[in-house]
């Protein structure tokens, strides 16, 4: 069977479909570059002096990881030079990140959360980078927050990668969703999964339980129901599973199904998540392998940001169980 890596994927993708342009091809290939290297200094852990906090805060007020400092920095000195983006916007920063007057400038803007679940680094469990890439609005040269706050139907790409055992690449230029594995030895990713889609049906969920008493009505009604178990009204048995890194709890839904939720509750009254750097990038890669993705009422990908860091509640998933979710919602707002 034929190896095909990143790189030839993009380039089949450009010159026979059209929907990729060279620029576009080359902004992602240095997102995965750039992935490469934060995986490797994962890799090393302790052995490097990188676990354990920053000593700073991010822009939401949390305390950052050395990593997290680390990896925002990978992203930032691999994506400023090559011409492609116009401006960037991290999670870790309260700005936009212009590109310097001595690099020229291209029709992109990258967001990115450059290490998602950062809280199980000490704990060696997997953690990752999630991007997203919108076209820098017409006329704009400058580009402020507000060039940024683009509803995600408005992406070109959006990709994340799983640092766990293996190094998983994940990526949607708009035309269904491929599957990456780094190969260490060559330095390159290969093609691992050429088509994921999700199944329509679960028996899996992942929430924080520790919420519980903080839930919206909805998703009580759904979880119970989950936990009711075959004598309940759902007539089957689910499991939970909870990471606490989304692109870990994504992954397994990409793989076998299941129902990823982050809701506004009485805790979190805006969402937990970040609408541009998780929620987006996720639910296009979701809807994309067949998915759906909602806040509750509305589609994710139909929400009009109104401020950079802007938080957003998440469920998303199988799609029979997503609208299910929806349905509730819908009913109890009669």
């Amino acid at each position: 069977m034929r190896r095909v890596t990143l790189t030839q994927y993009l380039v089949e993708q450009q010159r026979t479909k059209g929907v990729v342009s060279a620029e576009l091809r080359l902004l992602i290939e240095v997102v995965a570059r750039a992935c490469k290297s934060i995986s490797h200094a994962i890799s090393k852990g302790a052995l490097a002096g990188i676990l354990g906090g920053a000593g700073t805060d991010n822009v939401q007020g949390e305390a950052q990881k050395k990593l997290d400092v680390i990896a925002n920095e990978v992203l930032l000195e691999a994506n400023e030079w090559g011409g492609y983006l116009a401006a960037m916007a991290s999670e870790e920063m309260d700005d936009p990140q212009q590109i310097p007057n001595r690099f020229p400038k291209g029709e992109f803007l990258l967001t990115y959360d450059p290490l998602d679940g950062s809280s199980n680094i000490d704990v060696n469990v997997s953690v990752g980078t999630i991007f997203s890439v919108l076209r820098c609005p017409e006329g704009v040269t400058n580009p402020d927050e507000k060039a940024f706050l683009q509803p995600g139907s408005k992406q070109v790409a959006a990709g994340f990668a799983v640092y766990g055992p293996s190094t998983i690449l994940v990526l949607t230029i708009g035309n269904g969703v491929v599957g990456f594995t780094l190969d260490r030895d060559l330095g390159s990713w290969v093609m691992t999964e050429p088509k994921i889609e999700i199944p329509g049906d679960t028996q899996e969920f992942a929430i924080n339980m520790s919420n519980m008493r903080n839930w919206p009505a909805p998703v009580k009604r759904y979880i119970d129901e989950c936990l009711a178990g075959k004598t309940g009204p759902r007539g089957k048995d689910f499991n939970m599973r909870w990471v606490a890194s989304m692109v870990a709890d994504v992954y397994r839904i990409l793989s076998r199904g299941g129902v990823f939720m982050y809701p506004t509750d009485a805790k979190h009254v805006e969402g937990r998540l970040r609408l541009l750097y998780e929620a987006n990038p996720m639910s296009f890669i979701v809807e994309q392998a067949g998915g759906a993705a909602i806040n509750g009422l509305q589609r994710i990908m139909d929400v009009q940001p109104t401020k950079l860091h802007q938080r957003q509640g998440v469920i998303l998933g199988s799609k029979n169980e997503v609208e299910l979710i929806g349905r509730y919602y819908a009913e109890n707002k009669q």
